[in-house]
């Protein structure tokens, strides 16, 4: 049986690719390789640290509540994107129309912490569920004793999917096995029930709503518990790690802890949940960005 759920923080440093360069009065302040870009951040409650954000452009959100906006540009930026890397992984960065720059640079430490739990293992069958433009897949693929693990990655979206491919051909990763499903993720996962497969990790960054590619509604607070229910049959006795996160909801991480306890707490093992961070370069301050629920053994 899983000990008891545990309450912790999760910090995402700065890398030389990214850093959070300072944050307040609902703004954060970024760098994505030579480009530094303002976006909004409910959660920065405090006072900036610098006087001065002189940045390359900045995401203006709109009137309505469902992430819509537009960017404005004091400095020329590529609007075809440009390279960023994080360990083994390069990939196209770009402002998107989603506030965001085609990946979510506080994932990082569930990258890391998900192949630290996978390197006993030759080989491991890790799945990534919601797995957009494809950088933690990439990640994940250099799990495993020898460095490298059989993924796969699972969008709804053709065009994230694409970008995905796209990503991993610009970081050399096109001959890694790696397979790429664009499909609704619930359907996918009872097909892999049936089916009798099994994982030894799974990561899941689930959207508060989606749309499967033939119409499939996701609603988080309604579907995702049936999901983790049925991600615990993709897990044995032998399976290393499960990793959630939940953006933008009024949802605790407790609350999605007591969840995978009631799924997965029959697995030995741990249950820790809590705050996804990003720590400020300019104060040392947390930036608080999600909450996540994990299982793992060691």
């Amino acid at each position: 049986m899983a000990d008891p759920v545990t309450l912790s923080t999760l910090v995402g440093e700065p890398w030389d690719d990214y850093g959070l360069i300072d944050s307040g009065h609902g703004l954060k302040l970024e760098r994505y390789g030579d480009y530094c870009f303002i976006r909004p951040e409910a959660q920065a409650l405090w006072s900036p640290a610098l006087d001065d954000w002189a940045a390359h452009g900045a995401f203006v959100p709109g009137s309505d509540e469902d992430g819509g906006g537009r960017w404005t540009y004091e400095k020329p930026v590529p609007q075809g994107g440009w390279p960023l890397s994080w360990g083994e992984v390069t990939f196209q960065a770009s402002c998107t129309p989603f506030r965001h720059l085609g990946f979510f640079p506080d994932m990082a430490p569930v990258w890391g912490w998900m192949r630290e739990k996978l390197a006993p293992v030759d080989t491991p069958q890790v799945m990534n569920l919601f797995g957009y433009t494809g950088v933690g897949t990439l990640a994940l693929s250099h799990a495993g004793q020898g460095g490298v693990a059989s993924l796969t990655h699972v969008d709804a979206s053709k065009k994230s999917v694409a970008q995905a491919r796209a990503n991993a051909a610009l970081s050399g990763m096109t001959e890694r096995p790696i397979r790429w499903i664009i499909d609704d993720a619930g359907k996918f996962v009872a097909r892999e029930v049936r089916r009798g497969k099994r994982y030894d990790g799974i990561l899941l960054d689930p959207p508060k709503y989606g749309r499967g590619p033939d119409g499939e509604i996701w609603r988080l607070e309604e579907d995702l518990p049936r999901l983790i229910a049925e991600c615990r049959q993709l897990l044995d006795k032998d399976s290393r790690c499960l990793f959630l996160t939940v953006y933008a909801v009024r949802m605790s991480a407790l609350a999605i802890g007591a969840m995978l306890a009631e799924h997965l707490g029959d697995l030995p093992g741990r249950i820790e949940c809590g705050e996804l961070t990003v720590r400020e370069e300019a104060r040392g301050r947390l930036l608080p960005t999600a909450i996540w629920a994990r299982w793992s053994q060691d």
